[in-house]
């Protein structure tokens, strides 16, 4: 039987959410290993498992039995940027002038860029073209149940790019992965053969990081954006998948503007925190509350 949850703590410390906020920063695209469980969410990065509950302007979380909860709480701060001031970030945008980048704003209020494993980061963005979050998520608890190593609950964590090159692409294939299996196994090859090329990415200046990405099977400038903003912090990183582009081109009429000349407009526009922006953006146009 898997061990059960322990009690759970206050976290005195944790960041300022509204309740919407809190839920679109775990469950709005950005990760796909969290899952809501009754009142909390409960989550998988690396190697921690957690469970986390909203309540009155605090958050509390719960670790799994025998798993120290100060440590856990350490992770945590880590897994959401607590060093980051996202109030300030959010200050700085354009949205005093920019009605709908005000609107989002005004609706998701402290809302936050995750920072989460690298590797992980880019395993599930390769997973997730044309694909919806629930069907990303079914896809990475699969692969984690087949592949990954057990963690203290009783789950499984996601494997590391050496285990995926190890056991071939047909577990992928299984994972209902069609095309992208041959990408991640490819991808899982790329990384077997060059030991620490990700980590080295990870520290890389933006640009060059972004340029490494892109020699990776299957990753094009969305993937390496998201990998970039929801992985290595990278905020300046400006990701523009089919919603995204929609919303420029709606929202700021920005018709016949191709890809690039969307991405300068984002970056001149939106400024340094540009990536966040686009966040802000992309959960008000899910939410209905701007154009998409």
């Amino acid at each position: 039987m898997p061990p059960t949850f322990g009690n759970w703590q206050v976290w005195s410390d944790a960041p300022r959410f509204t309740a919407v906020s809190f839920a679109e920063t775990l469950d709005g695209g950005q990760a796909f290993r969290w899952q809501r469980k009754g009142e909390c969410f409960e989550g998988r990065w690396g190697r921690n498992v957690v469970r986390l509950r909203p309540r009155s302007g605090q958050v509390d979380y719960a670790a799994p039995t025998g798993v120290d909860p100060v440590e856990t709480r350490l992770a945590l701060k880590t897994y959401f940027a607590c060093g980051t001031d996202f109030e300030a970030l959010t200050d700085a945008l354009p949205w005093r002038s920019d009605p709908v980048l005000a609107a989002a704003v005004h609706h998701f209020r402290g809302l936050r860029i995750l920072r989460q494993p690298f590797g992980e980061t880019l395993f599930g963005f390769l997973c997730s073209s044309t694909k919806q979050i629930p069907q990303i998520k079914a896809i990475c608890e699969t692969v984690a149940r087949e592949l990954g190593e057990p963690l203290p609950d009783g789950s499984h964590a996601l494997p590391s790019w050496s285990v995926i090159a190890d056991a071939g692409e047909a577990p992928l294939r299984a994972a209902k992965l069609g095309y992208r299996a041959r990408y991640i196994y490819q991808t899982a090859q790329f990384l077997a053969e060059r030991p620490g090329w990700l980590e080295a990415t990870e520290a890389a200046p933006t640009e060059e990081a972004r340029a490494r990405l892109l020699e990776l099977p299957g990753v094009g400038r969305k993937i390496a954006d998201c990998v970039l903003l929801f992985g290595g912090g990278r905020l300046e990183a400006f990701p523009i998948d089919t919603w995204v582009e929609k919303i420029l081109i709606r929202a700021y009429q920005l018709e016949a503007w191709k890809l690039p000349q969307l991405q300068d407009f984002a970056r001149i526009h939106f400024g340094p925190a540009a990536g966040y922006a686009q966040q802000y953006l992309f959960a008000a146009a899910r939410a209905g509350f701007i154009p998409s």
